[in-house]
């Protein structure tokens, strides 16, 4: 049957009715006093979901031109950061700031497991000149399903004085990142997670402190200039052409959020982390991530009596049901379950009737109803 993918991925994640509706209006000028009524009130929203009284940001970009904006705005060429690497983006972040001269040090921790909040305390505190610029931090680690210790980690950022930048791109929505009560100085996050539209937006939200840095940063930039899309954006409009449809979606997808209620939100995800993780267990796959550590958006598995790709595929074709894979060097040997965004418990049920199928035709042995059943016990009440 045509037209009844069911996308369980980090990425882009399920849209609602009402935001697709929205974002097929016809474009207006983005010059236009009523485009500029949707940017105010975008604007207002976005600082309520970030907790935040300062700069939220659009950019016309993916989460990582986010980033990269985050970056480089505040920083000059030869500063010293210390960025904490534990899967494919906490990398990614070390190339970034490789790639515009910043001198780059990392702490590492192997992939599934989380950043030590301690050896950043370490670090930070050996540094008597404080010469560190800036700490780099991915909060909800895609790759693996590992959500770190952020509030942790910050506070040793704050005790020693460096900028607080931050990877929220899969936790900005699913988990609180009260960005005002823990001082964080710039946070990025794009908008095909939780905010429940396609991609295409990317979001920055700078502090104070930030901007205090933004005056003698010297790092080349244009487009991904902030201080350009601050000024604007104190006029309700943007310094460039925006994605005005995406615009209309933004609008929809934060009253929807709004209507939802931030404590309602964050429940909801950790309602369906829990669900799908026990789901995992009943049926006899590993999971890579720890309960401890594990993220709100997304579930990693790591099988061992069935391939992991042959069970996307079976999930894909028989069920249209869309899992991720793994990335890099865990490619083949993980699939990814996707519970952010717009994700209910019907749909994490659904995916996980599938998956106990999945796994009969694959010849795992399995408990037939056991993966509902404890998915439910977190559903229930």
């Amino acid at each position: 049957m045509d037209n009844k993918l069911m996308l369980m991925i980090p990425g882009p994640t399920p849209v609602p009715e009402p935001v697709l509706l929205a974002q097929a209006k016809h474009p207006i000028g983005h010059r236009s006093g009523d485009f500029g009524k949707i940017m105010a009130e975008v604007t207002e929203n976005l600082k309520w979901l970030h907790q935040t009284q300062n700069d939220v940001l659009i950019l016309a970009s993916s989460g990582t031109g986010a980033m990269e904006a985050g970056i480089i705005n505040f920083l000059s060429a030869g500063d010293r950061v210390l960025v904490g690497t534990n899967g494919k983006f906490g990398e990614r972040w070390a190339e970034v700031a490789e790639a515009y001269g910043l001198t780059v040090e990392t702490i590492t921790v192997d992939w599934g497991k989380p950043l030590d909040p301690q050896a950043f305390a370490d670090r930070l505190s050996a540094d008597s000149d404080k010469s560190i610029k800036a700490v780099i931090v991915t909060h909800s680690e895609t790759s693996t399903g590992v959500i770190n210790d952020l509030q942790t980690i910050n506070g040793h950022v704050k005790a020693h004085g460096a900028l607080m930048m931050v990877d929220a791109v899969t936790s900005l929505g699913a988990t609180s990142v009260p960005i005002d009560e823990w001082g964080l100085d710039v946070v990025a996050s794009g908008s095909q997670k939780g905010y429940m539209i396609p991609p295409g937006l990317g979001f920055v939200a700078v502090s104070p402190k930030a901007w205090e840095a933004y005056k003698t940063a010297t790092l080349p930039k244009y487009y991904l200039d902030l201080g350009k899309y601050r000024k604007d954006a104190a006029k309700n409009s943007t310094p460039f052409t925006p994605p005005v449809n995406l615009f209309y979606a933004l609008q929809e997808a934060l009253r929807l959020m709004k209507k939802e209620g931030l404590d309602n939100i964050f429940a909801r995800h950790a309602r369906l982390r829990a669900a799908t993780r026990a789901a995992v267990v009943a049926l006899n796959l590993p999971l890579y991530a720890p309960d401890d550590c594990a993220s709100p958006a997304i579930t990693a598995v790591m099988p061992q009596s069935v391939d992991a790709e042959q069970v996307r595929s079976v999930m894909r074709k028989k069920y249209d049901i869309a899992l991720a894979g793994g990335q890099d060097a865990l490619k083949g040997k993980i699939f990814r379950i996707g519970h952010l965004g717009f994700v209910s418990d019907r749909d994490v049920l659904t995916a996980i009737a599938a998956l106990e199928a999945t796994l009969i035709e694959l010849g795992a042995e399995v408990t037939s109803g056991a993966g509902v059943a404890a998915a439910a016990k977190h559903l229930i009440g």
